[in-house]
């Protein structure tokens, strides 16, 4: 069973938000709003973001590419092509339920036999007063755009609360997002469509089991003794039992949707696919520790679960009150089981949705306490308490942050220059672009490439290190193709292949060896040959 874990019916009235944010990246090194091919030299380093301040070799194929994209800025629809064309690494925030297409909810739902009430929930049948079958949204294309519009952000109204319309989506579809195979088989598609090579997205694991677990037990303050008392008898083991055995299943359904063991397989049956645990940080504390204890325990167990993450908006009232609380959770645990990654939703907030004491500490708390290896969304970061020192952590430490913008400026109204992605950039903290609910915000990946490239004036080869960082900050087995702290400026290859033309169809038998042995540096190395295809159409 699956879960979302994205809702919470908590009306509001979202004030205008970044403000604040505004006035300090004032502060910080203009990026021109239109950028200089990407031939150019960057002559004065405060013109760029620091960790851009000494480019890398440019290529001669990529100054071309640069060229010809420069060349788009007046014809649309050239534009839109060649950012779909883009290899553009991996999807590392990506909710599955979210994710899948709205159409694609909607003809699950009525193949089920589902039910659509008043508020266009979809509700189990039969379909009593009041209620009408989802089935009629096949032939009645009325009826279909009320469930589009309910279901997703499509044709939102600007003067409504785009945060809860947002959240509500996913009570409203929930029935129609049980059988989680057929939901990667549409987005797996849909990544490789997008001219993308690998994918983490988050589902619930075992969620039954896990709340009854935890209610059993129940809460204990003293982590150490409340971890015992979960893995006494083999209790939490039975949990983890049933997770995997939710993988087997939907792998299984997965292959059977997407034709893969068939002559025409679907373009997603070649992708790699890795999940993340979620954990309903609005939930009490017995059960959130539970599913952290879950998810980590499965991850060191089950190679297809890499990680864990807490999802829910971050502004719910349990989930702001038990916040510092859920970090020490989650750093007793990983140190309990340090082979599971742990990305996180951090200052997903924006003035004006929660108190202003509530915008300082919630990256700080998760890359310092928790111990984060990724932060999602990281919106409020100049109103961190001491938010510049936090930026040169996290460079050091290379903790990176997973931006959608979509899914920013729907839930937060944070775009452009209030949005502190250049604030990251110029301390030099890993950016990787995602998708989070691409369903839900009708949006795809090349969109969000593209709004970054105009938004903020970026060159091509920022492009493609932003799709490199993708794949190098992926929780992705093995060693990467890139040396040790090469990585994000410079992207030299590790000894073993060195002496190879990237992205070159026949490796040497040295690099090949290493590849063969790490899928991480694999799956770059097949990224690399993409760019190398993609480059060779500009000459």
């Amino acid at each position: 069973m699956i879960s979302s874990n994205r809702t919470v019916h908590r009306p509001k009235s979202l004030l205008p938000a970044g403000l604040g944010a505004l006035a300090v990246l004032a502060l910080l090194p203009a990026i021109p709003a239109t950028a200089a091919p990407a031939s150019a030299p960057v002559k004065d380093p405060s013109a760029r973001p620091a960790a851009y301040a000494s480019p890398r070799a440019v290529t001669r194929a990529e100054r071309r590419t640069a060229a010809y994209l420069d060349s788009l800025r007046n014809r649309p629809e050239r534009l839109r092509a060649f950012f779909k064309a883009l290899p553009k690494g991996g999807d590392l925030h990506n909710h599955l339920s979210g994710a899948a297409r709205t159409e694609f909810l909607i003809k699950l739902a009525g193949e089920k036999g589902l039910c659509i009430d008043a508020t266009m929930t979809a509700v189990a049948p039969p379909c009593g007063p009041g209620t009408r079958p989802a089935a009629d949204a096949r032939t009645y294309a009325a009826f279909r755009r009320q469930i589009v519009r309910a279901w997703s952000m499509q044709d939102f109204p600007s003067n409504q609360s785009g945060h809860d319309h947002f959240f509500d989506t996913f009570g409203k579809f929930g029935l129609a997002t049980w059988d989680r195979g057929k939901l990667l088989a549409d987005v797996a598609d849909t990544v490789v469509e997008q001219n993308q090579f690998y994918l983490e997205t988050m589902v619930t694991p075992a969620s039954d089991s896990a709340k009854k677990l935890a209610d059993t037990v129940g809460y204990d303050p003293d982590f150490a003794a409340f971890h015992r008392k979960l893995l006494a008898g083999g209790q939490l083991d039975r949990v983890v039992n049933d997770a995997v055995k939710e993988a087997n299943d939907a792998n299984a359904q997965f292959r059977v949707a997407a034709h893969c063991d068939t002559r025409r397989p679907d373009p997603g049956c070649r992708l790699p696919v890795r999940w993340i645990s979620q954990v309903s940080r609005g939930s009490s504390p017995a059960r959130v520790f539970t599913q952290i204890a879950v998810g980590m325990r499965l991850a060191e167990r089950d190679p297809r679960f890499v990680a864990v993450n807490l999802v829910q908006p971050e502004d719910g009232e349990s989930a702001l009150a038990d916040y510092s609380l859920q970090m020490r959770m989650l750093k007793y645990l990983h140190g309990q089981y340090p082979g599971a990654h742990l990305t996180l939703h951090a200052g997903e907030l924006a003035p004006g949705l929660v108190k202003p004491q509530d915008l300082t500490f919630h990256i700080r708390e998760a890359v310092l306490v928790a111990g984060a290896e990724r932060i999602g969304h990281g919106v409020d970061l100049v109103h961190e308490n001491d938010w510049r020192q936090l930026a040169r952590t996290m460079a050091r430490r290379k903790v990176a942050v997973e931006v959608p913008f979509s899914s920013n400026k729907q839930i937060l109204g944070i775009a452009g220059a209030d949005h502190p992605f250049n604030a990251y950039r110029h301390y030099g903290v890993p950016v990787v672009l995602a998708t989070d609910d691409p369903g839900v915000s009708r949006i795809d990946i090349s969109h969000e490439y593209q709004y970054a490239a105009k938004t903020y004036g970026l060159r091509y080869t920022e492009l493609k290190d932003l799709a490199r960082a993708s794949l190098e900050y992926a929780f992705r087995g093995g060693r990467s193709l890139w040396a040790t702290n090469s990585a994000p400026s410079a992207y030299q290859p590790v000894s073993a292949c060195r002496n190879d033309r990237l992205g070159a169809d026949r490796p040497s038998a040295r690099c090949a060896r290493y590849l063969a042995d790490n899928p991480k540096a694999a799956t770059q190395w097949r990224q690399e040959t993409a760019f190398a295809a993609f480059e060779r159409r500009h000459r």
